[in-house]
């Protein structure tokens, strides 16, 4: 017997297929893509994407904590804001990228997830302060990947011949209003993670959480005084992308050192 979730899934491939290759070929053949086919169908799939993750990620016993489900997450949630950010900036295109890293993480969190991954003893805050550190984490990647997109874009913009992917991008400065639109969000989703962190988690000391909770609050300053520094004093272009480096490869740091000292030093 079929199940819903399965349905679901190949509901959302299909709808996610049928974007890509439209856009792709409407762009590439320098045709305007109707915007509204655009967004009712890939609004589509990342619905029933939304509908795989309910029934994956939120369970009787708590949220699944799985790492295919949580990558079903970020990616679906990456396009969601890839999705939202197009309605108002000239960068559809960049779908193009959001739309298969969505299909690969719906594809992984369907097929190789778990369902006992659970944290034993779990609270609606501490799992609101895990959703939203999350979210802040594919938000931020999503700005990385923006930065260094960016970068390869100016430096070929700078040479005469460009090539058919350059000619793909969107403006160098609709591309950097995003780099400030996603850091902005990430910003805001991790500063009320680490709030929500300070108020659920009684010791960091005595949970192993001091070290990422550092370079977390490090990542926080830069990312903060990048914003002061573009809107005050006008910071963009190699400065704009360098903070934006600086600030996520502190957080990954904190995440990926804590995590590695705790199961493969420390055996936790």
């Amino acid at each position: 017997m079929i199940s819903l979730p399965l349905v679901y899934t190949i509901l959302a491939l299909m709808a996610y297929t049928s974007s890509f290759w439209y856009l792709l070929i409407h762009l590439v053949s320098k045709r305007e893509p109707n915007h509204w086919f655009i967004r009712l169908v890939l609004g589509l799939g990342l619905v029933l994407h939304a509908a795989v993750l309910y029934n994956d990620m939120l369970t009787p016993l708590g949220v699944n904590y799985d790492v295919f489900v949580l990558m079903s997450f970020t990616s679906g949630l990456m396009l969601l804001l890839s999705f939202i950010f197009s309605a108002f900036r000239p960068i559809l295109a960049l779908n193009l990228i959001g739309i298969p890293v969505a299909a690969v993480g719906l594809i992984m969190g369907f097929s190789l997830s778990k369902q006992n991954q659970f944290i034993e003893q779990h609270f609606l805050g501490l799992d609101i302060h895990i959703i939203l550190s999350l979210s802040a984490y594919a938000v931020l990647l999503m700005a990385t990947i923006q930065a260094v997109i960016l970068w390869f874009q100016d430096r070929e913009l700078k040479n005469k011949q460009k090539r058919l992917w350059v000619n793909l991008l969107p403006s160098f400065q609709a591309m950097e209003s995003l780099l400030f639109d996603l850091i902005i969000t990430g910003f805001a989703l991790l500063t009320v993670a680490l709030v929500f962190g300070f108020f659920t988690i009684d010791d960091f000391f005595a949970q192993h959480l001091a070290h990422k909770t550092a370079f977390s609050i490090i990542s926080w300053f830069v990312y903060g005084a990048l914003l002061i520094g573009h809107y005050r004093f006008g910071w963009r272009g190699q400065k704009a992308i360098r903070f934006t480096l600086i600030g996520f490869v502190l957080l990954a740091i904190g995440f990926i050192g804590s995590k590695f000292v705790l199961e493969m030093i420390l055996g936790r």
